[in-house]
């Protein structure tokens, strides 16, 4: 691993409730980016929560507070080779987390996640908190 990591939407979640594991993962010093796609995730998730405009805050405030990688020709590229090799498989997944692996691959990041999904994309490197 290199220090270097890839949230997903499911860590992100567990840290917003203080996970401990998460929580001392995080105080470890490592450094943690997020994809716009996780983002676009979170502000759905609070869009439909009943506390609309508090959750909007939350994610919003954390997404100022962290770096967040956006999609471009590079992601693209990568995600249309990822689900190539899915479908050539047969083994497809959730259309966003092959974003989210496009990203975490383009940028040499580890994944953090608890999706065992992700361990269909090879040359992905993940780990679970």
């Amino acid at each position: 691993m290199n220090g270097r990591f890839l949230l997903d939407t499911n860590i992100v979640i567990a840290l917003s409730v203080n996970e401990s594991v998460i929580v001392e993962r995080l105080e470890e010093g490592v450094t943690v980016f997020l994809s716009s796609i996780v983002l676009g995730e979170l502000f759905f998730g609070a869009f439909r929560s009943v506390r609309i405009e508090e959750n909007l805050a939350r994610v919003a405030e954390f997404a100022s507070s962290n770096t967040v990688l956006v999609c471009d020709t590079a992601t693209a590229r990568h995600y249309g080779r990822i689900k190539n090799r899915l479908r050539e498989a047969g083994r497809p997944i959730p259309e966003n987390d092959i974003w989210i692996a496009a990203t975490a691959r383009q940028y040499g990041l580890t994944l953090v996640s608890r999706d065992t999904h992700f361990n269909e994309i090879e040359g992905l490197e993940t780990v679970a908190w």
